[in-house]
């Protein structure tokens, strides 16, 4: 399965990740999808948001094999996955779990991002240098020898998506990104997501964290009961018109956007205009 150059300007839009109609069930019978329908083209950014149990992560795993759909079908660069082995899809789908120590194995940090490029078949120099380039991307290039366990949790985190980002991937999938990060790990992994997207890169994440998801995504998908219950931007999602929805899905609206509405600045405020709007509050008091 081989995706088309993100480069190539030359070549239409391609949807890097197509559901059809997906429905899911698990042995017990609990239904977690029901008809998810979702396009999403080359290089998007996109977020999955919802409560715990409302299929976010479910749908992620549809899109690397480690499920398949109940119904419908899942199309990877316009090619169906259900007769696709989970070792070819992995060429695709780099998918970084919420939990480090469900993915970390290895005895070293370097060996741990090697694995990866290497069971892709990626020559000794080839994988060198995507360990290297991965490493130092979140700031682990001087603990490439340090046990993964010795890491704390926040760091081991990172080292996990060292370790997707070094299969090099055209779709990354990364769950929850934000979680146990200081401020200069969210900084850390913001700057990431804009490396990748600058590659051309699509980036599909499942996140708690609002504020996060509403300064860096184009597009919020938010789940409920294993299904869509909206899909928009940011503006339009964190818009006081949505606010039903995003409660009923314990979701809530970000600070910014519930000061925002109150003051008439719509649901993605700058700073500048915050600035401006209290300044002329003060001026006309």
């Amino acid at each position: 399965m081989t995706p088309p150059e993100a480069t190539a300007a030359s070549r239409p839009p391609t949807d890097a990740v197509r559901l059809e109609s997906v429905g899911f069930a698990y042995a017990d019978g609990t239904r977690a999808l029901q008809e998810v329908s979702l396009s999403i083209a080359s290089g998007d950014r996109v977020v999955i948001a919802g409560e715990n149990g409302s299929g976010k992560s479910t749908l992620v795993r549809q899109l690397n094999g480690l499920l398949r759909p109940t119904e419908g079908r899942v199309l990877l660069f316009g090619q169906d996955t259900r007769h696709r082995h989970v070792a070819e899809l992995a060429r695709v789908v780099g998918l970084a779990f919420q939990n480090p120590d469900r993915q970390i194995f290895a005895g070293s940090v370097r060996a741990e991002v090697a694995f990866g490029p290497r069971n892709l078949g990626r020559s000794d120099v080839e994988v060198d240098r995507l360990v290297e380039e991965a490493l130092a991307s979140v700031g682990l290039a001087d603990e490439s020898r340090t046990n993964p366990y010795d890491l704390g949790y926040s760091r081991r985190k990172l080292l996990a998506l060292a370790s997707v980002l070094a299969m090099d991937t055209p779709v990354v999938v990364v769950d929850e990104p934000t979680t146990g990060q200081d401020a200069p790990g969210i900084g850390r992994i913001r700057a990431l997501m804009d490396q990748l997207s600058a590659k051309g890169r699509t980036i599909i994440a499942i996140s708690h964290d609002m504020r996060f998801v509403a300064e860096n995504f184009e597009r919020v998908v938010v789940m409920g009961g294993g299904r869509v219950m909206l899909d928009a931007s940011p503006s339009e999602v964190f818009a006081e018109a949505a606010w039903p929805v995003l409660n009923a899905t314990s979701l809530t609206p970000t600070y910014p956007a519930v000061l925002g509405a109150r003051l008439g600045l719509g649901s993605t405020p700058t700073d500048t205009l915050f600035a401006g709007a209290l300044a002329a509050r003060q001026v006309s008091s």
